[in-house]
């Protein structure tokens, strides 16, 4: 492997996935029918494990061959006997090692800490959401999620009452604008700004747009309806949903405002409705719509650039811009005028992204789903099956004892532990590991924080399920290895890979780049074996000119044997230059031009390039030589990474003992 050209062109993780797919480390272990093929400073490697690293890495799907086999093997031993020098080292204690490796495992076992059924359901069900948009209006009682149960539910009778009179009738804006916690709907003063209130109109939505209890109420109510009172985080939600509509994707438009300001009479909206029908006739006769934008638009950020506006989906425009927008079919279509609360629109379609297949999406899909709150339900479906799996026990009076012992303090991040001293009772059991009062005194004191004073029991609750499930999911953390083959072979293969990447960092690739004295023996002893072919040493000479007295006088001059510096006083002065040369030595298939000469010492060519003229000519012709150490220093480091590698191998070979079942060998097929 060539370990100097993966360290030039790949990252520290890079090069380890390079040396596991290679050199990976299969985690079958030795059973009853399953010999030994190589023993290797004592650890012992059965044949099927060497076939699952041979097989793994013979990625050509080839025959099975004697010779590959015998090949592989050499490779094998020398990586197994590289990792047990870094184990001889101590590289494999030390704390940078450590972290380094529990960082990958925290990674690699990501995917092991999920419900893949549960995951799934979400994944479906995020896109088949994403594929509607939804218009809708809130109202909100706000809760705190952490109130009291008495708390709870007053503000649960009070949404209620406030829903039974939107189902008699009563517009449900105006009940928003009275009753809701949300400001945004009623008028308001913002910084001396006067703030038009929304009604609880929230606009087009879709998926992962809002909370996940607050999108599932909506897009579980149907076109005029109030949905039940919805608990999210901020409180209880009525929601009354007024469209839906096959999801708009993103799209991209241009467009003509005709603003109508605030406090326009009669007289000035009829002037603008005037303006915004005259632009839209010009566009009907065929004039093009960016010069229209540009005359009649009074959005003067875009109108210069064709009113085009960036790409956005349905929860990036006013409700009314995005339903206009959504009729438009084809890309070029124009809307007819329509108008909002900002005046009056004019929109040209000019491109549209459709939201694409499940496929398209599933990237995206689980990014959003991993940043989003209903990624809670994979959590929860996982700890239930963990507690299933492992029988899971809990002493509810033990967890009960503890509304005596913690107190107020603790929302001011000052309880301490020992205020729970005397209490020893087991709390829960998960597989043969137990968690004490004591466990959960500690953890809580470490896990407390300043926050709004809450019920105490209630709070006690919430910590301990939380503590709760935290262990739960170190436990399952802790099993992986035992549970799943595949993880314990991974795992093992990037231990191995980190250690053979910081050997052969310090024993190959820094040593080659400090080595100077090493490097300079090397290419030394070496120095044939990096030879430059026949050469031409050559000079051109660039005359901005084309008088031929004046390229007769240069060619002379040249012929002559003047020097550079001759030749470039003799052309120039301060004020002009008329003469450049620029001097190489170039081997065959470096320069046309060059190649088609005769390579003679003296022989001169001119070519004409407009008003220039260009004359080249071959000072010399240079024998085949070694190239010197810094023109070839790239190549000579490389191949004495390769040397010291070698030597090493040898010092490895003659340091731990190996030996290789021929017989077993012999019989793999």
């Amino acid at each position: 492997m060539n370990f100097l050209k993966m360290k030039n062109n790949m990252s520290a993780l890079s090069i380890i996935a390079g040396v596991i797919i290679l050199l990976s480390v299969s985690s079958l272990k030795a059973q009853d029918k399953d010999p030994v093929i190589l023993t290797v400073a004592g650890e012992e490697i059965t044949k099927s494990e060497f076939l699952n690293v041979y097989q793994k890495n013979n990625v050509n799907g080839e025959v099975i061959d004697r010779k590959s086999l015998e090949e592989y093997m050499e490779l094998y031993i020398n990586f197994r006997l590289k990792v047990r020098e870094a184990e001889s080292l101590g590289m494999d204690t030390m704390q940078s090692f450590i972290n380094e490796l529990a960082g990958y495992r925290k990674q690699l076992a990501q995917p092991y800490l999920i419900d893949e059924k549960m995951n799934r359901t979400l994944l479906e069900e995020a896109y088949n959401r994403k594929k509607e948009d939804i218009r809708a209006s809130h109202l909100l009682i706000k809760v705190d999620k952490t109130a009291t149960p008495d708390d709870t539910l007053a503000a649960y009778k009070k949404v209620m009452s406030i829903r039974k009179q939107a189902i008699k009738g009563e517009d449900f804006g105006m009940l928003a604008e009275k009753h809701s916690d949300d400001l945004s709907a009623r008028d308001r003063d913002v910084e001396g700004r006067k703030i038009k209130g929304n009604k609880g109109d929230l606009g087009y939505f879709t998926v992962f747009d809002m909370v996940y209890p607050f999108e599932t109420g909506a897009y579980n109510t149907k076109v005029g309806e109030v949905s039940m009172p919805v608990r999210s985080d901020f409180g209880y939600h009525l929601i009354k949903v007024t469209d839906r509509k096959p999801a708009l994707g993103r799209v991209q438009v241009a467009h003509i405002l005709v603003q109508v300001p605030a406090g326009a009479s009669q007289a000035d909206s009829i002037t603008m409705k005037a303006k915004v029908t005259q632009a839209y006739d010009k566009l009907k006769n065929g004039e093009d719509f960016a010069a229209v934008a540009k005359e009649f638009s009074d959005d003067k950020s875009t109108a210069t650039k064709g009113g085009v506006l960036p790409w956005f989906g349905a929860n990036r425009m006013i409700p009314e811009f995005i339903r206009e927008v959504s009729k438009l079919g084809q890309i070029g279509e124009i809307s007819q005028p329509f108008s909002s609360s900002f005046g009056w629109h004019i929109v040209k379609l000019l491109d549209r992204k459709e939201i694409g297949t499940f496929d398209d999406n599933l990237t995206e899909l689980k990014q959003n789903l991993s940043r989003s709150d209903r990624a809670k339900k994979s959590e929860d479906a996982l700890v239930s099956r963990i507690k299933d799996e492992y029988k899971f026990t809990q002493n509810q009076k033990a967890k009960n004892e503890f509304y005596k012992v913690v107190n107020d303090s603790v929302f001011s991040g000052k309880w301490n532990a020992s205020q729970a001293a005397g209490l020893e009772k087991n709390m829960f059991t998960i597989g043969r590991r137990g968690y004490s009062q004591q466990d959960f005194a500690q953890w809580l004191a470490t896990h407390q924080r300043q926050i709004t004073p809450e019920n105490i029991p209630a709070f006690v609750d919430r910590m301990f399920n939380t503590f709760v499930t935290e262990k739960l999911l170190e436990y399952e953390d802790s099993q992986l290895e035992g549970k799943y083959p595949e993880f314990k072979s991974l795992m093992q293969e990037y231990r191995d890979g980190i250690l053979l990447f910081e050997l052969t960092e310090d024993m190959i690739w820094s040593r080659a780049s400090k080595d100077t004295v090493g490097l300079e023996n090397y290419y030394e002893a070496n120095k044939n074996n990096y030879m430059w072919g026949e050469r031409a040493d050559v000079s051109f000479y660039t005359l901005k000119s084309s008088d031929k007295k004046l390229i007769d006088n240069l060619k002379s001059s040249i012929k002559k044997g003047l020097t550079n510096t001759e030749l470039l006083e003799m052309f120039n002065n301060d004020s002009t230059t008329l003469l450049t040369l620029d001097q190489q030595k170039l081997e065959k298939g470096e320069n046309q031009d060059v190649d088609s000469m005769m390579w003679k010492k003296g022989e001169m060519k001119d070519s004409l390039n407009n008003a220039s003229v260009v004359i080249t000519h071959i000072n010399d012709v240079i024998a085949p030589e070694p190239k010197k150490l810094n023109e070839a220093r790239g190549i000579v480091t490389a191949n004495y990474q390769d040397f010291l590698e070698k030597e090493w191998i040898k010092e490895l070979r003659n340091k731990y003992p190996y030996k290789v079942n021929q017989e077993v060998l012999s019989s793999i097929n």
